[in-house]
């Protein structure tokens, strides 16, 4: 059956099922004058239908881009040149930010910070090199919390020279909508209770655009997956029954290839990781994906559902670790070091108490006080970023960083809530989660942090320019918890 109430955040999401769907195929431009080893491509960002939701429903107004949910995947090779058009349909400004790539800044996508954004009707060219290999994504940085939220995102894999042996590959891009009963999408954007909390959780989870029910498998294939958190603000924490996933990649970056903490592919909002995954189970069988991260809000995803034909009795023996990319290493004994510290939402007064600080000013009188706890103040910031709340467009950097030098940046979240802070322009290591150094130092762009967590990471700052760092819940970003750190 096929639930459509829409419940309360506090409630158990519905989520039943049909086949994931390939992404819809770029379209080339024409040819130019440019070199040979430039890999040219349109996109427009428009609006579109779906059929997001299993019949009996109809399909749900979106916005898109070239049509399809999710947007067109953008494959190219590690070292080639890639050159985007970028037409904006919409009837309001838009931009186009290429998640985890190190690109120029001025290819970042950051509207006013890094260019004007692209008017309607107006196209605007991103060219750069994909100086790594690995999985990443495209998405608007312009209103990205509703923009992003009805749909203009889509996939950009660059390959390896040499990519590890697999029977297949395959992407997939998760991400949630907020559905009304007849499947029309709740025009709540931005409103202040999920700005307050942890964002815009919908009632209905998708993968590649449609809510499925089975993935077909054969006993004995070897997959690698590619997976993609498009979500404004849903957490995944994924349990692949009796099989064993082998984490080979986490936003891009290779890893020392290992079974997830707890048998859980987590992911945050804006992360990534690449997977191998071995059918192991009985021929004609099938295994549910659960998606566990809320406790008691458990439901199923997918089910893996295996051919009565094996390919092969029992999994290959193929390597599996990836070549790393180019990244330089941060030297942790000549490091300067950082501190960034988030608080803010509701209870967030509470949250920096229990952790022996404050929220300023906050306090004084029985109004401040109250809007310590609901993590506001009267200027109407809710998250802060070492007491500032973003607001605008143009910020001044709240950090300089020395460029080609390391740095070690301790981040501290005062706050009940999860947060994955992302950092443009940059990979970094995670080098120690509350003072226990990490067991993979794991580069990635994006970072979980859970509440009350301390963590540190570790970069180098070599790619110049200012660049955004903020929350990839895109409505804690909204309402304050964004800042730039520049690197000069």
């Amino acid at each position: 059956m096929f639930d459509y109430r829409v419940p309360a955040l506090t409630r158990r999401a519905f989520i039943t099922s049909a086949a994931a769907v390939s992404a819809g195929a770029m379209l080339p431009l024409q040819p130019t004058t440019y070199a040979a080893d430039i890999r040219q491509f349109r996109l427009r960002a428009g609006l579109g239908r779906a059929q997001i939701a299993p019949e009996p429903h109809g399909d749900t107004p979106i916005w898109c881009y070239d049509g399809s949910l999710p947007g067109p995947e953008i494959r190219i090779r590690q070292g080639e040149r890639l050159r985007v058009a970028v037409e904006n349909k919409l009837d309001e400004e838009t931009t186009v930010h290429w998640h985890g790539l190190r690109a120029p800044n001025a290819m970042d996508g950051v509207p006013h910070l890094t260019q004007a954004p692209i008017a309607p009707g107006e196209t605007f060219a991103y060219e750069f090199d994909a100086v790594d290999a690995g999985t990443f994504w495209y998405h608007p940085h312009h209103r990205s919390f509703e923009q992003v939220g009805r749909g203009l995102y889509g996939p950009l894999i660059v390959e390896e020279a040499d990519p590890v042996r697999v029977d297949r590959e395959v992407t997939w891009v998760l991400s949630d909508w907020r559905l009304t009963k007849t499947a029309e999408m709740r025009e709540d954007f931005g409103n202040r209770h999920d700005m307050m909390h942890n964002g815009r959780v919908g009632n209905t989870v998708t993968i590649n655009g449609r809510v499925p029910d089975v993935f077909q498998v054969r006993k004995g294939e070897r997959i690698r997956l590619r997976l993609i958190n498009a979500a404004n603000a849903r957490i995944f924490g994924l349990d692949f029954g009796s099989h064993e996933p082998v984490v080979i990649a986490l936003d891009g970056q290779p890893i020392d290839p290992h079974a997830p903490e707890s048998g859980l592919v987590v992911l945050g909002p804006a992360m990534r990781a690449d997977v191998i995954l071995d059918m192991t189970a009985a021929a004609g069988s099938r295994v549910s994906v659960i998606d566990r991260f809320y406790e008691d809000l458990e439901f199923r995803l997918v089910d893996l559902a295996y051919d009565d034909n094996p390919l092969r009795q029992k999994a290959p023996d193929w390597p599996v670790a990836l070549p790393p990319n180019p990244l330089p290493e941060p030297d942790l004994a000549s490091a300067g070091r950082h501190e960034v510290t988030f608080n803010g939402g509701m209870m967030g007064a509470m949250v920096m108490q229990e952790m022996g600080g404050s929220m300023g000013d906050m306090g004084k009188d029985p109004s401040d006080q109250m809007g310590g706890m609901m993590g506001m103040t009267h200027s109407g910031g809710i998250w802060f970023i070492n007491g500032v709340a973003a607001e605008g467009h143009i910020m001044d950097p709240m950090l300089t960083l020395a460029r080609d030098k390391s740095h070690v940046i301790a981040m501290t979240n005062a706050t009940a809530w999860h947060h994955p802070i992302h950092l443009h322009g940059h990979s970094f290591r995670v080098i120690s989660r509350n003072g226990k150094r990490t067991r993979y130092r794991e580069w990635q762009d994006t970072v979980l942090m859970s509440p009350r967590e301390r963590l540190e990471i570790a970069l180098v700052a070599d790619n110049a320019g200012d660049w955004m760092f903020h929350c990839h819940i895109l409505e804690h970003q909204a309402a304050g918890m964004m800042g730039v750190f520049r690197v000069a």
